[in-house]
């Protein structure tokens, strides 16, 4: 008889090491009991705490972004800044939470550890609390303050690197080090979240916009932060056979869009994302390419002067992601009127832009940064006006699997 041992992810999931009996020549039936009373009862009051949180967190909203009347277009944003922890990432967080409670690798009194840059910490670091295990983000130091201050107020620690690209071995030789539970949102997203339904992001939007005159949006536009937003948008949208199209906005130094027009998953870049939660240096494990049907790269100033245009459209603040997904979204809009098409966009709301006042914000820190936002202020003040998309506000890359045009 052949016999193996299954090598397991993380020291979260080893269990303690016991003596195995040895199986008699008399081919006696082996039978070894791990079962845990104590353990049974305190994770079913885990999950049931999680999936309790869902019940009291109303859905998030569907806002209008004012395009005129005439051109027979509705933009929406759903607002993701309105759950508890103020952003996209709750809904992640939660799904990651139920999913390594179920697979048995978060127990009782180990740290839960993460890769990340902010909002999924926040997350994170509230469900964490919510159980009762402690919790560890691990993130670039250049991570703003008032995310760490975020993290710190659910309870969370952070642990520091200077190269970002470091997020992810540093968590893993935490993880072993105190025999904690690396999260992984970069490997887990896309599979941790029903998408085929059960309120998810999707099923949220197509049942808000049921009354709404076009029920059907022509495209959703998601960021790429894991990836794992995009593939449960893209797969329900293949589930439900709806013609929607699936458009992932990418920002600079960020590899989805590279690796994902040129086939290589395995594409890297030597810098961090200036736009927190979003982009990646590498082609994460959780981004799905096959499902999407365009990408497009968007330059850092115009994610920024996205929000900036938002909060004058609605009153509303919101983060650079959301300016990235904004940006793409408004482009799409002005193909639309272009070529006389009516229909609906979906784009995401995706956190506050109270956490990043000292940033996108902050004219100081686009000085520093070396960002000069007006030519993209006014193509989207342009586009407001007539309804055309001004040639060339900076170069900068627009793709579908067939194009790559300047925008």
């Amino acid at each position: 008889m052949c016999t193996g041992r299954a090598r397991r992810r993380s020291a979260a999931r080893k269990e303690p090491r016991r003596e195995h009996p040895q199986q008699s020549r008399t081919g006696a039936t082996l039978d070894v009991d791990h079962s845990d009373a104590d353990y049974r009862a305190w994770l079913k009051e885990a999950v049931r705490k999680v999936q309790a949180d869902a019940n009291r967190s109303a859905d998030t909203h569907l806002l209008l972004f004012p395009l005129p009347e005439r051109w027979g277009i509705d933009l929406y944003l759903k607002d993701e800044s309105t759950h508890p922890t103020g952003s996209l990432k709750h809904r992640l967080a939660r799904s990651l939470f139920l999913y390594g409670l179920c697979n048995g690798w978060i127990r009782p009194g180990r740290p839960v550890i993460e890769a990340s840059s902010g909002s999924t910490a926040v997350s994170e670091a509230y469900f964490a609390s919510l159980i009762g295990v402690p919790f560890i983000a691990v993130m670039p130091r250049t991570t703003s303050a008032e995310k760490i201050r975020l993290i710190e107020f659910q309870g969370g620690q952070c642990h520091f690197v200077d190269d970002s690209r470091r997020m992810y071995e540093e968590s893993a030789r935490l993880a072993a080090e105190t025999g904690g539970h690396y999260m992984d949102q970069f490997t887990y997203a896309e599979r941790a979240t029903d998408w085929r339904g059960n309120n998810n992001i999707a099923e949220s939007i197509f049942r808000q916009l049921r009354r709404e005159r076009f029920p059907e949006p022509a495209w959703i536009v998601a960021t790429a932060g894991t990836g794992g937003t995009s593939a449960t948008l893209a797969r329900y949208v293949h589930y439900m056979q709806y013609d929607t199209g699936v458009c992932v906005a990418d920002p600079e130094n960020s590899c989805f869009f590279d690796g994902w027009t040129t086939g290589d998953p395995d594409v890297t870049c030597d810098c961090g994302s200036r736009i927190e939660g979003i982009g990646r240096p590498r082609m994460e494990p959780s981004f799905v390419p096959g499902a999407i049907d365009r990408m497009m790269k968007v330059p850092d100033a115009a994610s920024v002067a996205a929000v900036r245009a938002l909060e004058r459209a609605i009153g509303r603040k919101a983060g650079g992601s959301t300016g990235t997904g904004l940006w793409s979204a408004l482009k799409i809009v002005a193909e639309m009127v272009a070529e006389g098409r009516h229909g609906s966009v979906v784009t995401l709301l995706c956190d506050p832009g109270d956490r990043y006042l000292d940033k996108y914000y902050s004219d100081a820190w686009l000085a520093e940064q070396g960002l000069d936002i007006r030519p993209y202020a006014a193509a989207i003040d342009s586009l407001l006006a007539t309804g055309a998309w001004p040639e060339r506000p900076r170069a900068g890359l627009d793709g579908r699997r067939d194009r790559a045009d300047a925008s």
